[in-house]
């Protein structure tokens, strides 16, 4: 997967619309529906980016996105705000708080991925990279293109997100279910040993001619892209 977001927002519409948009577009997408919850996730595990609802049960956004920019830790920490408050005053509020951007619902998912990938940009640009290189493999997510030692490697678009999402968080396993939500999506119905299948071609299609296998098999649990992986 791409950059890790962090999406705060109690409307389950919402929440789940965002999730599914970005997680096809490639991120690594956790939710939180209130604002103790949020800064509890942010210091458990700091996202890249934080996109967070200015109405919230309990801490308000603005509360959170200053509390954020008060610590060291996330003073740097890319927020987007997302409110039905349309006035000026209202959004310079939110900016003036510390947010990056500010947009006010409705909002079409094209404004927001094009704000996001701005925002990661200016504020993280070597998260925002369209490419990842572990070892010897090199995956370049806008050319849809993977090399292995120099030698380009022939994949199918799910073979290649399949090896997107594991090679973006090399070490991480990552089990049957959520292969199954990030490369086929939420909405889609196939069977739970379809993956391994993919994860067969996949590894025909990387390992030719004898290289070592990047992808480890964790009994019981799912996959990783093996984070000891060295090349040959």
């Amino acid at each position: 997967m791409g950059a890790r977001v962090l999406i705060v927002e109690d409307e389950s519409a919402i929440s789940t619309l965002l999730r599914y948009n970005l997680t096809r577009e490639g991120y690594d997408v956790s939710l939180c529906e209130d604002g103790d919850e949020a800064l509890a996730a942010v210091g458990d595990n700091t996202p890249d980016l934080v996109i967070l609802d200015w109405m919230l049960p309990g801490l308000s956004g603005v509360e959170i996105c200053r509390q954020l920019r008060a610590r060291s830790s996330t003073k740097d920490l890319p927020i987007i705000m997302l409110t039905a408050r349309g006035e000026e005053e209202d959004r310079v509020r939110g900016l003036n708080t510390g947010a990056d951007d500010y947009l006010t619902k409705p909002f079409s998912m094209s404004e927001l991925m094009a704000r996001l990938r701005a925002v990661l940009r200016r504020r993280a640009p070597g998260i925002a990279t369209n490419a990842t290189k572990f070892g010897d493999i090199e995956l370049d997510r806008e050319a849809c293109r993977v090399h292995r030692a120099g030698r380009e490697v022939k994949l199918g678009p799910t073979e290649f997100r399949l090896l997107d999402a594991l090679i973006s968080r090399p070490g991480r396993v990552y089990s049957r279910e959520q292969l199954l939500d990030r490369v086929w999506g939420q909405d889609i119905y196939v069977e739970i040993r379809t993956v391994d299948v993919h994860i067969g071609r996949l590894r025909r299609a990387l390992n030719l001619r004898g290289a070592a296998d990047p992808i480890r098999t964790v009994r019981a649990a799912g996959y990783a892209f093996d984070e000891t992986y060295t090349p040959a």
